[in-house]
């Protein structure tokens, strides 16, 4: 798998995936995203090719379109984690490769202290991926939803990870 920062050509593969309710189950519940501009009111990332902290991810041998990882300045020396794969990548372990390499970016080239990342309790495919990083369990926080999503009375969990722990690990 290749990472490289995105382009506006992305847009359609990145659209696609947000299509796709079970990409986005554990986002808005699985429900249909418009496509022509992002939602103001979600509280994901939805890129179209133009974000600066976003990596496009493809198959090195044929560029085929795996998904995106983020990695989002918090601005206090700090980033948040993202990444989203289309289902039919799921379970090859490119979720935890993509994001160690953030990871390892990160905190070797861009100095970050910390780095932090967030999904709801009951995706636990996403938290094994945060575990394997070497991410530790922060926190869990309930929140009053005004649509609330099947899981969501769980709760989102954040880990994080330290430049300390990072090394050590």
């Amino acid at each position: 798998m290749t990472l490289s920062p995105c382009r506006p050509a992305d847009r359609d593969d990145f659209i696609a995936l947000e299509r796709d309710p079970e990409v986005m189950r554990f986002l808005n519940g699985g429900r249909p995203v418009g496509c022509a501009a992002n939602d103001p009111n979600a509280d994901f990332l939805m890129p179209r090719g133009t974000e600066a902290h976003v990596w496009t991810a493809r198959r090195t041998a044929d560029g085929a379109f795996v998904g995106w990882f983020c990695l989002w300045p918090d601005g206090d020396g700090s980033a948040e984690l993202g990444y989203r794969l289309r289902r039919q990548e799921w379970g090859k372990g490119l979720a935890s490769e993509g994001a160690t390499a953030l990871v390892h970016w990160g905190f070797e080239s861009t100095g970050y202290e910390r780095i932090v990342a967030s999904t709801m309790a009951v995706n636990f495919a996403s938290r094994r991926v945060m575990e394997k990083l070497g991410m530790h369990h922060a926190c869990t926080i309930h929140a009053d939803w005004s649509e609330p999503i099947p899981g969501s009375e769980h709760g989102e969990v954040w880990y994080e990870m330290t430049r300390t722990d990072w090394r050590r690990g």
